[in-house]
């Protein structure tokens, strides 16, 4: 085996491996937020309690979108073309996006959890 086909090789292995562990983190994330969203439900009856399975949720999906937007710069990086370098540009963009969104929601949860705790009045979703 050249090389390069032994390069090339390598890469879709770690390609595979590195969105295998995105999906993955996206998918505990989302067991583990449903699961905690009927305990937490079924205990307590209030809508309090679902903020911090939000916030957790949204790390969850934040860590999984990193892993996914590492994978696609890993399989852009062996042999890229411009078709391929835009696709990337464009897939990282939105990405960033979605994690900025979900990076402002969690801080916005966060500060509505601590007003809540500290007596303050935040809007208890």
């Amino acid at each position: 085996m050249r090389l390069d086909e032994l390069l090339r090789h390598g890469d879709l292995v770690a390609v595979g491996v590195v969105e295998a562990l995105g999906a993955g983190t996206i998918v505990a994330g989302a067991l583990w937020a449903a699961l905690r969203c009927v305990v937490e439900g079924l205990r307590h009856r209030s809508a309090a309690v679902f903020t911090p399975i939000r916030l957790s949720l949204g790390r969850f999906l934040t860590l999984g979108l990193e892993f996914q937007l590492a994978a696609d710069i890993l399989r852009t990086a062996v042999s890229p073309s411009f078709a391929q370098l835009g696709q990337l540009a464009a897939i990282a963009t939105i990405r960033t996006a979605l994690n900025v969104v979900l990076r402002r929601e969690i801080s916005h949860e966060r500060r509505q959890l601590h007003a809540g705790a500290a007596g303050g009045t935040g809007d208890p979703r």
